[in-house]
Parts: C-alpha cells; structure tokens; sequence
C-alpha cells in the first residue's frame, strides 16, 4: 500500500487533477480524504441524468471514491456560506477556489477497474488479485 498525499492548487480542475494524479502514478487508488473549497461545485445528485449547479464559494466536507484508468467514481459533500450542506456525484469543472488537501491510497496488490455491470447498467467496479498464486 502506498498513500500519496495532494495538494491541488487554485484554479485546478478538481477531478480531472485527480485522474491525471493517478494515471502518472500508474496505479489505481482510492481516495480516502479530502478538504478544500470551491467556486461554483458541479455535483450529480442521486437518480438525477444531469449535473446541478451549486453556486458561489463552498468548502469541501468530504471527498471519497475510487479511480481506475477505466474513470473515476468520486463523491463529495459541500457546503455554501450559510451552512446549507449537499452532496452527490463529482462532476468536472469543479475548481479548486483556494486548495484541496487529498489523500489518495494505492493498494498494489489489488487492480481496479470499472466494467459493466448488466444488473446495474453502469461501469461498476471490479477489483481484481495482482499475482494470485
């Protein structure tokens, strides 16, 4: 297991600096923490087919998902300047207002993927044994 702690800058792209941090290491990796705040958040909300809009400056309570050269799977939890706290699915175009501070975990033992899943519908993931005996 390797953690490899972020810092992304302002101005970044938070899930595409997320997918590119982990396509140069190589390896899928889970991503375990993250804080920060952002200008205008772009979320998926559950069961909803496009992104909403949450305007204005919104700090980052929690990030979480999976990244895999198949895509990312990252979920977040924000909340605006009057405490109002939404969640759902990261959308790109996220960007980072002043940091976001992100650990991502890489388990070399394992490899990730995203496949379809035909009870689902969707690129699920898939974890699969390096170098099983």
């Amino acid at each position: 297991m390797r953690c490899t702690p972020l810092r992304l800058e302002p101005g970044s792209d938070l899930r595409s600096s997320l997918e590119a941090a982990s396509a140069a290491s190589g390896m899928s990796a889970f991503v375990v923490s993250g804080i920060g705040s952002l200008l205008d958040a772009k979320l998926r909300f559950a069961g909803a087919e496009a992104q909403t809009l949450v305007p204005g400056e919104v700090e980052i309570l929690n990030l979480s998902g999976t990244l895999t050269p198949d895509g990312a799977h990252l979920h977040m939890a924000v909340s605006d300047m009057n405490g109002r706290v939404v969640g759902g699915h990261v959308c790109h175009g996220n960007i980072v207002r002043t940091t976001a501070e992100v650990l991502l975990v890489h388990l070399s033992e394992w490899s990730l993927a995203r496949e379809l899943d035909p009870s689902t519908g969707y690129k699920e993931l898939v974890v699969r044994e390096n170098n099983k005996r």
